[in-house]
């Protein structure tokens, strides 16, 4: 069953959640396992509304490496599964830019997620002054390594990597498919190196950037793929849905 991941990012209160999840849940299939990862203030109402569903979670867009404390507005894990989260995303390229996360604080957010029974949406991408240097495997080496260290191979089990090349998030640009499926490949082999091969088959890979109801299902049928990553596409309910039910 293929993974559809919903990053909403700042987007839809409380109130205009509940009536989109309204519309979502009645358009759903349950051809796939949807993912809701919805700002901090909607996760109580999400995990409300879908309690029911099997294959619908919620999940938060980010925590805090911390477990408690003096972290004025952070999120901690405790937190995040008392509202009703069952995973959260880590890693995100904005995350990285904007407020400056690097693969020590990355790993950090890891650990202390797997620690308290959450699973992890790890996002890796390159930039594309890296992909016109020929530098996407090593970008993603460095990402991925760095953010798993310490990991022991059973904990990845618990683990999405999220593809996310940083020049096609909100572009309206994608890779080529067989690009996609390279990405897909080298992923898995990095994982390979690092921990088996078993490991490396059996590590979840999904794809980020630009996906939209015209080129959900195709990206989803690549080989090395186990689902998407959606956007922006996901704030319209009835868009969404389709994405859902026909990325089998």
């Amino acid at each position: 069953m293929k993974k559809i991941i919903a990053n909403f990012k700042m987007n839809k209160t409380a109130t205009e959640m509940k009536q989109y999840l309204i519309k979502l849940i009645s358009k759903f299939e349950d051809k796939c396992e949807a993912v809701l990862c919805v700002p901090y203030t909607c996760l109580s109402l999400a995990k409300f509304i879908v309690d029911g569903h099997d294959n619908i979670k919620v999940g938060a867009q980010n925590i805090s490496e911390e477990e408690e404390g003096k972290c004025t507005g952070e999120i901690s894990a405790r937190m995040l599964k008392d509202s009703g989260a069952s995973c959260v995303i880590v890693g995100h390229s904005e995350r990285r830019a904007k407020f400056k996360e690097n693969g020590k604080i990355i790993n950090k957010k890891i650990k202390v997620a797997l620690k308290n029974g959450l699973e992890v949406i790890l996002c890796v991408g390159e930039t594309l002054a890296e992909r016109n240097t020929l530098k996407v495997a090593d970008t993603l080496r460095e990402q991925i390594s760095e953010a798993l260290k310490g990991l022991y191979e059973n904990e990845l089990e618990n683990i999405t990597i999220a593809y996310e090349p940083i020049w096609a998030i909100g572009s309206g640009k994608t890779p080529l498919v067989k690009d996609i499926e390279i990405v897909g490949k080298i992923i898995r082999k990095i994982v390979t190196e690092d921990y088996s091969a078993k490991a490396g088959e059996e590590i979840k890979v999904v794809y980020g950037g630009s996906v939209n109801t015209k080129n959900a299902a195709t990206i989803c049928r690549c080989k090395y793929i186990d689902g998407l990553l959606v956007g922006g596409a996901c704030l319209d309910a009835d868009g969404f849905a389709q994405i859902l039910n026909t990325s089998i």
